[in-house]
Formats: C-alpha cells, sequence, structure tokens
C-alpha cells in the first residue's frame, strides 16, 4: 500500500522559515517524481515545485527562489525548504507522487504575526 506523510508544517512570522517532509512507503521512491502542491483557502490546489528521479527540479514562478525541494532516496523522503515565508505562503501542503493519484494528508502552514 502506497503511503505518502507530510510533516513540518507550523505557524512562523513573515520572513521565517520551515521545512516539509514527505516519507513514502509502499513504492520504489527512486524511481518516482514527486511534487509539493499547497492549497489556500478559497483557492485551487497549485503545484509549488517538483523534482524528477534524476533530481531535476521545477518551481513556481510565485516560490521561485524562496523554496527548495529535494529528496533523500535512502530514506525515501522528499523535503520542502521554505524560506523568507509571506503571509501569502499560508495553505495546506501537500507532497504527491506525479503521474499517479497518490497524495498524502497534507500539512498546514500559517504565515502570520
Amino acid at each position: 500500500q502506497v503511503q505518502l506523510v507530510e510533516s513540518g508544517g507550523g505557524l512562523v512570522q513573515p520572513g521565517g522559515s520551515l521545512r516539509l517532509s514527505c516519507a513514502v512507503s509502499g513504492t520504489i521512491f527512486r524511481l518516482k517524481h514527486m511534487g509539493w502542491y499547497r492549497q489556500a483557502p478559497g483557492k485551487q490546489r497549485e503545484l509549488v515545485a517538483s523534482i524528477t528521479s534524476s533530481s531535476t527540479t521545477n518551481y513556481a514562478d510565485s516560490i521561485e527562489g524562496r523554496f527548495t525541494i529535494s529528496r533523500d532516496n535512502a530514506a525515501k523522503t522528499v523535503y520542502l525548504q521554505m524560506n523568507s515565508l509571506i503571509p501569502e505562503d499560508t495553505a495546506v501542503y501537500y507532497c504527491k507522487i506525479e503521474q499517479t493519484n497518490y497524495w498524502g494528508q497534507g500539512t498546514q502552514v500559517a504565515v502570520s504575526s
């Protein structure tokens, strides 16, 4: 059974940082392309960043330069390092195995003073 478990969300002040983790089980992680998505209240879910099995990365324009996606194949985990957070980054963040319908349960990120 494929499972994705996110962690690392929380409340942070503007300008702060968070590191999200997504632990994956039940599949051959190193062969999978992975993505981080977010959904803010009243908005559609959007792709934030993705990383291929060969670690090629892609970022949404709204976060480029502030967020970094990475993966550890030995740990079967994908990460999202988020720096210089702004209130507009407030959302539930989800990880996903790209080209599948496997999603994590989401982790809440709130950026507020």
